[in-house]
């Protein structure tokens, strides 16, 4: 049996603020390790904001060594321009586990609430405080950071479920 926990790194995508959580997982043990976020300035140019984003991200897994990623599927905005520059934000979030040699999962905002709140229309005050009582040592966290480490946790138990079917088979 594996005694080394594996790390996720849990990412929910903006432009502006996007969240990051970090947790480690060994069978069913769901271990809280950090959270946070990364910003980039409104009044940048967009190369730059993307730039600083995928900065900061490089920095986080460097930092965490994460084994696995997780990134949350962004809904369709309705303003085009805002939905094009979140599109943007999100293939620099996707492209910073990537690039690091990560295997990177998608979910969908429902089946990551469903995941952890058992409601696919939860808001983010039930995410949040469902993150809190299944990681009961995460402190302080954000909306953005409670998102992400939601993301992380519906991959540990998306992986985890995955595992036990490819050991049945």
């Amino acid at each position: 049996m594996n005694t080394t926990p594996t790390r996720i790194l849990g990412l929910d995508p903006g432009l502006r603020i996007a969240g990051w959580g970090v947790v480690d997982v060994l069978g069913s043990n769901l271990s809280y390790v950090d959270h946070g976020i990364v910003t980039s300035k409104e009044g940048d140019a967009l190369p730059t904001r993307l730039r600083n984003l995928y900065t900061q991200l490089r920095d986080i897994i460097q930092r965490y060594g994460p084994h696995e990623a997780a990134v949350e599927e962004t809904f369709v905005n309705k303003n085009p321009l805002s939905a094009l520059k979140l599109g943007m934000a999100r293939g620099v979030v996707l492209l910073a586990p990537a690039e690091a040699g990560l295997a990177v999962a998608e979910y969908a905002a429902n089946k990551i609430k469903k995941s952890i709140v058992g409601v696919g229309h939860a808001d983010k005050e039930q995410v949040a405080m469902m993150v809190g009582r299944l990681l009961p040592r995460c402190n302080g966290v954000t909306k953005d950071a409670a998102d992400a480490l939601a993301v992380a946790i519906c991959h540990a138990h998306t992986r985890s479920f995955e595992q036990k079917i490819k050991a049945l088979s």
